[in-house]
């Protein structure tokens, strides 16, 4: 007995399956091209599953292949992302989209395709994670310092402009705004930053602890508490010292922490560069606010112009962020702008009051 002909959404939705997975392999193996070790090889392993995956969709569709549709609009921007920059974005994108497989709801996907795409978003989330850490420093003063710049800085306009003083004022007011505010942002950043460094520079072990190992007092073996306060159990530590003493009287050479200090950090980032990336963003953030007064705008439109350039970074900035979570950019962008636009109208609002009150 042979199995009835396919349903025409059946071929559609296997036809879009098939598109999907090759275009996928394309992603990873063009992420790939721009990594090296262990990282490449793991790309190219998920694009060798991803084809298992497309296997199975010709072997349904049979002679129905030969029509395949585009391939959808998420995993044609993934492409775009991954054939041109290779960046830890276009990870974060893949990990969102392994994570919303259909496989498990659709009863013509097999158990293991479905095991396979829960599995390739865990691998995803690794390799984007290794990435997240290396952007860590500077983006996070980059992010913090655009969206400082945007909220503190339309705020500020706002609330002056609603006293009713002149263009002129809210104008100068803007620019002394951005210009304090990206420099204090730098400041912070730098000695934060700095600061971080040096406390995990103080916990680096001694490089050269290891030369005092042959002078210890064998019985006493001094050398066991060195592991106690790293985290060892007596027992445990006391092994390990005299498995160190020993090997040490027998000519070999115990080094107790790494050879150098570690000096770059890769989740803290350079100080230097958090206060670059702070003044920078602070201030790319905190002009679109004061863009309608340079162009001579006044009065309500202004404020209304100056909303609407903030809104729409606000949303730029907190889809960047969702993206690069692994969240709902949507749902990021939504909670910016609600912020943004909560404390901006809060100080509209004690503008006005003030401004009445001087009237």
């Amino acid at each position: 007995m042979t199995d009835p002909a396919p349903r025409p959404a059946e071929i559609r939705r296997w036809r879009r399956y098939l598109a999907d997975e090759r275009a996928e392999a394309a992603v990873y193996r063009d992420l790939a091209v721009r990594r090296e070790g262990e990282e490449r090889a793991i790309l190219l392993a998920l694009a060798d599953a991803e084809g298992r995956h497309e296997a199975h969709w010709l072997e349904l569709l049979g002679p129905h292949a030969a029509r395949v549709p585009a391939v959808s609009v998420r995993t044609r921007i993934l492409a775009f992302f991954a054939r041109r920059f290779g960046s830890v974005f276009v990870l974060a994108l893949a990990q969102r989209a392994e994570s919303r497989s259909p496989y498990e709801r659709d009863a013509d996907a097999t158990p293991a395709m479905a095991a396979d795409e829960r599995i390739h978003g865990e691998v995803v989330r690794g390799l984007a994670a290794r990435g997240r850490q290396r952007l860590a420093g500077s983006f996070r003063a980059a992010v913090f310092g655009a969206n400082d710049g945007l909220v503190s800085n339309l705020a500020l306009v706002l609330g002056i402009g609603a006293t009713g003083v002149a263009t002129g004022t809210v104008l100068f007011t803007g620019l002394a705004g951005l210009l304090a505010g990206a420099l204090s942002m730098a400041a912070g950043e730098f000695v934060s930053v700095r600061s971080q460094r040096e406390l995990l520079a103080a916990s680096t072990p001694d490089p050269d602890a290891h030369t005092a190992v042959a002078d210890l007092d064998v019985d006493a073996n001094e050398l066991a508490l060195v592991y106690r306060a790293r985290g060892m159990s007596e027992a445990d530590a006391e092994a390990r010292a005299a498995a160190v003493i020993g090997a040490t009287g027998a000519g070999r050479r115990e080094r107790l922490g790494p050879a150098a200090p570690v000096d770059e950090h890769e989740a803290v980032g350079s100080a230097w560069g958090a206060a670059g990336s702070s003044f920078a963003f602070f201030a790319s953030g905190a002009v679109i606010p004061v863009i309608p007064y340079l162009v001579g705008l006044e009065g309500i439109i202004a404020v209304l112009t100056a909303a609407v350039l903030v809104g729409a970074a606000l949303l730029l900035t907190g889809g960047i962020v969702g993206v690069l979570s692994g969240a709902s950019p949507g749902k990021r962008a939504l909670r910016q702008l609600a912020i943004g636009y909560g404390a901006a109208a809060v100080t509209y609002l004690l503008g006005l009051l003030f401004g009445a009150a001087f009237v």
